[in-house]
């Protein structure tokens, strides 16, 4: 029996979302921390009370903040992991390694859509320099260029699996794929990429930043089902 991949609930805003989500039999929980652009974002303080409340490990998510402002939020906050959104070099992620004693994980990204021709190459050169900076674990993700802006992450749309699948079968650390993954793909995400873990908010949510506990225990139960194949 293969080893059952893991599940990492994001977009976290509340310490109720929090507990459901360990309930369901979730592995993470992934809080967005004073992110401008993400509706889910809350701040350090309330990250604090969710993270303290939470019986299984908390990610916390954070994009182009210095080492120093990092350094205090996880102070703070204590999570299991920082995950890293933004633009950080591997320069910083050594740095960081340095100062926090929680795990520190990257986010990588692709385009979303199965339809364009994805060159990998650059992203195993990038890949590569994170894991030699110290990164524990990477998150291959979508980033979304359309309406004249980019996002990066939480744009609830797929990448091409093909090509996540290439970069996390050379991956040396623990690889999760988001970006899109819902109740009725999960099953499909898993079979084609071979991940360590999923990473996940919309797909389980009524409204963004509010859980839905129908569609994150249907999303269990096929994580389930696929693991135990």
């Amino acid at each position: 029996m293969p080893n059952p991949c893991k599940v990492k609930i994001c977009g976290t805003t509340s310490v109720t979302d929090a507990q459901m989500a360990a309930e369901a039999g979730a592995d993470f929980s992934g809080i967005v921390v004073e992110v401008p652009f993400s509706e889910r974002s809350v701040t350090v303080d309330q990250a604090t009370e969710i993270a303290q409340q939470t019986p299984i490990p908390t990610i916390v998510l954070v994009f182009d903040r210095s080492t120093n402002w990092v350094q205090w939020a996880t102070e703070q906050i204590k999570p299991f992991a920082i995950q890293l959104l933004g633009h950080e070099t591997p320069v910083e992620v050594a740095q960081l390694k340095q100062l926090v004693s929680c795990e520190i994980w990257r986010s990588l990204f692709l385009p979303v859509g199965s339809n364009l021709k994805v060159d990998v190459n650059p992203i195993l050169d990038e890949m590569k320099a994170h894991i030699d900076a110290g990164a524990d674990a990477l998150l291959f993700d979508t980033a979304d260029f359309s309406s004249g802006k980019v996002r990066f992450g939480g744009t609830g749309r797929t990448s091409d699996w093909h090509a996540a699948a290439q970069l996390i079968d050379a991956c040396e650390i623990p690889a999760f794929l988001s970006g899109g993954i819902r109740p009725e793909n999960v099953k499909a995400a898993i079979e084609a990429v071979g991940p360590y873990g999923i990473d996940l908010c919309s797909g389980v949510e009524s409204t963004k930043g509010v859980r839905d506990f129908r569609k994150l225990n249907r999303l269990m139960q096929q994580v389930k089902a696929v693991s135990s194949l």
